[in-house]
């Protein structure tokens, strides 16, 4: 089933919730069972459990992360998911403001099964570290 802009609203709202409830497994319970993500071209995390633990190191890196969706795009089965998440980094306490995306591939049961993740990572590095 291809998925309309509104399916697509439903998701971003309920997948923004799922990351500010701070559950990994709410988090990975988007992603198809065999669904993936891979952030910033790095090592892909597999299966809702390595997704989970994707979701449980942001949350240990960032324990007050709040997280929006500034937009979304919807092209047949592929999406664009535009995200600000803030928070204060746990090592340091320097507050964050992070912007980024996802890209979306989705299933015929509207899971993720492939996302794409993007942000600053020497923006994030320079705000943990207070210099931004």
């Amino acid at each position: 089933m291809t998925p309309t802009l509104d399916d697509l609203k439903r998701i971003a709202i309920d997948y923004t919730a799922a990351w500010n409830s701070k559950s990994p497994e709410a988090v990975a319970s988007f992603y198809a069972g065999d669904g993936s993500i891979t952030i910033n071209r790095g090592e892909p995390w597999e299966g809702r459990v390595q997704v989970a633990e994707m979701a449980a190191g942001f949350h240990a890196d960032v324990p007050d992360l709040t997280l929006s969706c500034d937009d979304i795009r919807l092209a047949g089965t592929h999406a664009v998911y535009v995200w600000t998440f803030t928070g204060h980094d746990a090592e340091t306490g320097h507050p964050l403001n992070i912007k980024g995306w996802e890209e979306w591939e989705l299933d015929e049961d509207m899971k993720v099964s492939k996302s794409l993740g993007w942000f600053d990572a020497e923006d994030y590095a320079r705000q943990a570290a207070g210099t931004a």
